[in-house]
């Protein structure tokens, strides 16, 4: 089996990533619900970066009030109540957000891995893409996400899961403005900061394309894949294509 990387270029829509993740979910649902025998989907992660967004997560109980979106939207940024886990965090330019879709049963099979065990992969991956940048970082077993000290984090996390296909995943600060962290407690960690690559005195020639390539291939190389197939929008279905390319242009 091999892996499926869509990196989409530039700065781009929310809207664009989370229409194409529904669409990648629902086709491994809809194979898993099938009676007829076929082959396993192959595994698919979009990454991107978007253009600024706060979303919050099943965990931001109360949900914010219309005074605290309206605060929010009032930086310039969008707001939007996403169904991954987690609190409320922000996306934007200089962040690599990268939504492994899979199905954990299938991919790995007899055994398959729970959602701790995934979460543990996702953040090892990091882990690795940041060592490959020389950047020493860590895990706390009480703050999901990738930390560089106990107090500057680096990479949040939250995913979703249903009937064992993963969608959401992680959000890595390369070169981020953390200016807009400043209007939120990101990921509901009171006292504590959130850095970058670049906060941490790393300059990433290829921005975050070239981060993204990197931990599409660290993994790669957790999940046991050998090969990865870039492939583009119109690779994951010509009708969504079609609409969310005027998405991405407005």
């Amino acid at each position: 089996m091999h892996l499926r990387h869509l990196h989409l270029s530039g700065v781009t829509p929310y809207a664009l990533a989370s229409t194409l993740q529904t669409h990648v979910v629902g086709a491994l649902l809809a194979s898993k619900a099938s009676p007829a025998p076929c082959p396993p989907l192959p595994p698919t992660v979009i990454t991107a970066q978007f253009h600024p967004i706060y979303t919050t997560g099943r965990r931001d109980l109360p949900s914010p009030s219309a005074q605290q979106v309206a605060h929010l939207r009032a930086t310039g940024a969008d707001f939007y109540p996403a169904a991954r886990g987690g609190l409320t965090t922000f996306h934007g330019p200089g962040q690599l957000v990268a939504y492994p879709i899979l199905d954990l049963r299938r991919h790995f099979p007899g055994r398959g891995i729970g959602a701790r065990e995934y979460v543990a992969l996702l953040e090892r991956t990091v882990q690795a893409t940041l060592s490959r940048y020389g950047v020493v970082s860590m895990t706390l077993c009480d703050a999901p996400g990738v930390w560089v000290t106990p107090e500057r984090k680096i990479c949040a996390l939250g995913v979703h899961m249903r009937r064992h296909v993963t969608s959401h995943g992680i959000g890595l600060n390369v070169n981020t403005d953390l200016g807009w962290f400043e209007h939120i407690v990101a990921c509901g960690l009171e006292g504590k900061e959130t850095t970058s690559l670049e906060r941490e005195g790393v300059v990433v020639q290829g921005g975050v394309e070239e981060v993204a390539g990197v931990f599409v291939r660290e993994l790669a190389s957790a999940m046991g894949v050998e090969r990865v197939e870039e492939i583009a929008v119109e690779d994951i279905s010509g009708q969504e294509a079609s609409g969310t390319e005027e998405t991405q242009r407005q």
